[in-house]
């Protein structure tokens, strides 16, 4: 996604406004389209040509109180744009998809494994898949950081799930494939038969896992999983397979974008990576700086449950409102100049986690192995260079690139073995 906030014309017709496009998020320019809802519109009705109709909400204030306020505006019809109006088979089963009290009992549950103390403990897990992305950094050619980053968080979440490795490449796709069934990159078929091949694969993935393990718990995520109890009930083997794959979900669609567009902004202002380098304490705000920049999980979607108010609009009950959050963490009234990079902003609410009951399981993991890899590149590279055209994700879920050539530099007596 282009981080640019003017359009090239320098305006935007607000009538003719299509966050819907997934192309708009890949060869247009959002980020001047949400500024300007921000400042004239900010809570939107778009009609499709289908005759479906959402809410756009760009403002930070708005945005946390719809992903807050579970009373009213639900998740369990759908939380992507993608399902607007079809409903969500997974509603009420899928943590992601589910309102308290059953959210919470079942974010309990995984919040066991998943805490920052949990995930720190297991801080060593970490270090092969940051070792795997930083090594083609040290041998000066070229390589395309989008591929190595792609296959980041599938390091982690493949051994924390007890997948076997041979699996990972494929899981990496159909999840791509799931949130952009548009992008040619990753396109099987129609965009259409994309999704539909992407969502049965990976649900008949999971249940053929959860059947191997023949109801014995194993010491992993899918084994904890089956251990975990609501109620007093354990969950059945739809809820499990459908919280593995948003699982899996979350950790490979966002987890890449993040390292890709941080390294974008530290490559456009070298002045902050070498300020990290001389100063390592700056490394936690650096990827906090890189969270809310990138914002890789562009929105979240709600259904309002009764007629509310947001800013100077009615939604009526039953309406569909997606809250962008890429435009929430760009609101002038919450952060100063927001269109600067800057790795000492302090504060930094940011909501690229989400916010309120749903904010994001694996913020820890993600934290965790986010620190850990730019800790190593600036230990290891002297300077990351361009190296060719950068291409960007169809898909108006996830902000990102599919490719992004890059060179990195060495620093004197760093080279792969370093790494061993």
């Amino acid at each position: 996604m282009r981080m640019s906030p003017n359009a090239p014309d320098g305006q935007v017709d607000l009538d003719s406004v299509d966050l819907f496009d997934p192309f708009l998020h890949s060869e247009g320019h959002p980020h001047a389209v949400w500024r300007a809802l921000r400042a004239e519109a900010p809570v939107h009705r778009q009609q499709l040509p289908d005759g479906r109709q959402f809410w756009s909400v760009t403002r930070y204030a708005d945005a946390c109180r719809v992903l807050r306020d579970h009373e009213d505006f639900t998740s369990e019809r759908g939380t992507l744009l993608s399902a607007l109006d079809v409903g969500d088979p997974a509603g009420g089963k899928m943590m992601a998809a589910s309102d308290p009290p059953h959210h919470t009992m079942l974010r309990e549950s995984l919040n066991r494994v998943l805490s920052a103390r949990a995930v720190n403990a297991r801080r060593n897990t970490l270090l092969k898949p940051v070792d795997r992305l930083v090594e083609p950094l040290l041998n000066g050619e070229s390589t395309d950081l989008a591929v190595l980053a792609a296959d980041f968080p599938m390091d982690f979440i493949g051994t924390f799930m007890g997948l076997p490795e041979s699996d990972w490449p494929r899981l990496t796709k159909l999840t791509t494939m799931a949130v952009a069934p548009h992008d040619p990159a990753f396109q099987e078929g129609s965009a259409p038969l994309t999704l539909v091949t992407a969502h049965h694969e990976l649900f008949e993935y999971f249940s053929e896992q959860l059947a191997a393990r023949d109801g014995t718990p194993t010491d992993d995520l899918i084994g904890h999983l089956m251990q975990t109890r609501i109620d007093g009930k354990p969950l059945d083997h739809e809820s499990i397979v459908y919280n593995c794959y948003s699982l899996i979900l979350g950790a490979n669609v966002t987890t890449p974008h993040t390292v890709t567009g941080l390294v974008q902004a530290l490559m456009d202002h070298p002045d902050a990576y070498r300020a990290v380098v001389a100063d390592p304490s700056l490394v936690a705000g650096c990827v906090e700086e890189g969270l809310r920049w990138t914002s890789p999980a562009s929105h979240f979607m709600r259904y309002a449950t009764q007629d509310v108010r947001l800013s100077d609009s009615t939604v009526k009950a039953g309406s569909a409102l997606a809250v962008w959050l890429g435009s929430a963490n760009r609101d002038e009234d919450v952060f100063a100049d927001p269109y600067t990079f800057d790795i000492t902003r302090r504060p930094n609410r940011h909501i690229a986690f989400g916010f309120g009951p749903h904010y994001c399981v694996g913020a820890a993991l993600a934290r965790l192995s986010l620190r850990m890899l730019l800790e190593r590149v600036c230990a290891l590279v002297e300077r990351i260079e361009p190296a060719g055209e950068v291409r960007h994700l169809a898909s108006n879920f996830v902000a990102g690139v599919t490719s992004m050539p890059v060179r990195g530099v060495p620093r004197d007596g760093a080279h792969p073995a370093r790494l061993s």
